[in-house]
């Protein structure tokens, strides 16, 4: 029982970092591709969502590829900095970001689309400044698709398996996550631990989909 409490916390602190690395970027994006037009947008778009449709074991390799001794930001991060993030839960983050990125990047472009420009426009001719606007108008207005997509996304991530095994690996207690620990029972035959896990997972995501739900009241699913 131990060890599964042990990956959920993992897979709590991994999902909780991917969620804060995805508003982060997924925010800036979202709002650029909504309010902007420029040659290669909607290219931009398809590269962005790809996460969404591709193989985890895919990105996961293009994640070893990059990341790896011998891929060129892998070499550039050891060589300077003394970092290597295969088999590390910080690799197990960039793997579960990468994966659900679309979750959140998705949702927060279709909330920042239904923002009626006209109140920012408004708030222009008022003097308003556009950091002000975005801060003041524009966001609190899109924070209901935005909450929705980051917490679907950290759902998507406490399941994160087949990029984050090709990245992190399956280290016991530091990058063993509760859904890599579900397949390692099976493989050994332990079905009671891997029941144990699955219950356990199983019920924090159906916990954290009913929050959106209720929090929100944003339909998270298209």
């Amino acid at each position: 029982m131990n060890f599964a409490w042990g990956a959920l916390f993992l897979s709590l602190k991994v999902a909780g970092c991917s969620v804060v690395v995805n508003f982060l970027i997924a925010v800036p994006i979202g709002f650029l591709l909504a309010r902007k037009k420029f040659v290669g947008k909607e290219f931009l778009d398809t590269i962005l969502t790809l996460p969404m449709v591709m193989p985890p074991t895919v990105l996961g390799y293009y994640l070893l590829v990059l990341l790896g001794r011998h891929g060129w930001v892998g070499q550039i991060l050891e060589i300077y900095f003394d970092i290597n993030l295969i088999f590390t839960w910080q690799g197990a983050v960039i793997a579960a970001t990468i994966v659900t990125f679309p979750l959140v990047f998705k949702p927060t472009r279709t909330a920042f689309e239904s923002v009626n420009p006209c109140y920012e426009q408004a708030a222009r001719v008022l003097g308003v400044s556009d950091i002000s606007i975005f801060f003041r108008i524009t966001l609190p207005l899109a924070w209901r698709g935005i909450f929705a997509g980051l917490l679907l996304s950290f759902a998507r991530a406490l399941g994160e398996f087949g990029a984050t095994l090709m990245v992190a690996g399956s280290i016991p207690g530091k990058t063993e996550t509760l859904s890599i620990s579900i397949y390692e029972a099976v493989q050994e035959g332990n079905d009671h631990a891997a029941n144990i896990a699955v219950i356990i997972l199983s019920f924090v995501c159906i916990v954290v989909l009913f929050i959106a739900k209720k929090l929100t009241g944003y339909k998270i699913f298209y």
